[in-house]
């Protein structure tokens, strides 16, 4: 199955470097570019990628608006890709839905590779910015902003799978520390993704140190 992306960068020179870095890729195909974050909306809703690859500082609406408008509809999956790992735009990104965040000097194998596992599901971050979204996720006191009863709403093997997240475990780790098949784990994501009315596993994950569970 090839996986469909829409580029989303206000410099076409960008744009036109993105495209050929992802198109040696044969499971990749490029369907369509936005120069700003209104057009990355529309074209999302148009086109339905299966990824968008998003520059977050772009004119009019910018990309973390962008990602939001794009993850609460459901349109497609967003991994940002941006020059700046300023912590506001990391945790903004990643609270609007991002799955992923990379930054631009990303080499074009671990480009693609980021862009086939947020098809699959998968949450991407960029190792520059690890360090300090895992200090920032260590340093705040565990408040829970998500209604017990929605928790509740999990099973347990589901709450199982939300720790899971929230310990930034792949979809990979979890099926061998749960001792069922990636295609279960990637189901349970969902249900869980569903229940908790999350837009992506960062925001579960983020839930999950929040409420307490990591």
């Amino acid at each position: 199955m090839t996986v469909r992306v829409l580029l989303a960068d206000d410099h076409a020179a960008i744009r036109s470097g993105l495209r050929l870095m992802l198109e040696q890729s044969a499971e990749i195909t490029v369907v369509g570019e936005a120069s700003d974050g209104a057009a990355a909306v529309t074209n999302a809703t148009a086109l339905r990628p299966d990824v968008v690859l998003m520059d977050l500082r772009m004119p009019g609406v910018d990309g973390i608006e962008a990602t939001r408008r794009i993850t609460q509809a459901r349109d497609a999956d967003v991994l940002v890709l941006t020059t700046f790992d300023l912590d506001e735009y990391v945790f903004g990104a990643l609270r609007a839905g991002a799955a992923g965040f990379l930054l631009k000097t990303v080499d074009s194998a671990t480009l693609v590779d980021a862009v086939l596992r947020v098809a699959a599901g998968e949450g991407v971050i960029a190792p520059e910015v690890t360090r300090r979204l895992l200090a920032e996720f260590t340093a705040v006191p565990a408040v829970c902003s998500t209604p017990p009863a929605m928790l509740a709403e999990l099973t347990p093997r589901e709450h199982e799978v939300l720790v899971g997240l929230g310990r930034g475990l792949s979809n990979g780790d979890l099926a061998g520390q749960l001792v069922i098949s990636e295609a279960t784990v990637k189901s349970h994501v969902s249900r869980v993704l569903a229940k908790l009315e999350c837009t992506s596993r960062m925001q579960a994950a983020v839930l999950a140190r929040e409420a307490g569970l990591v």
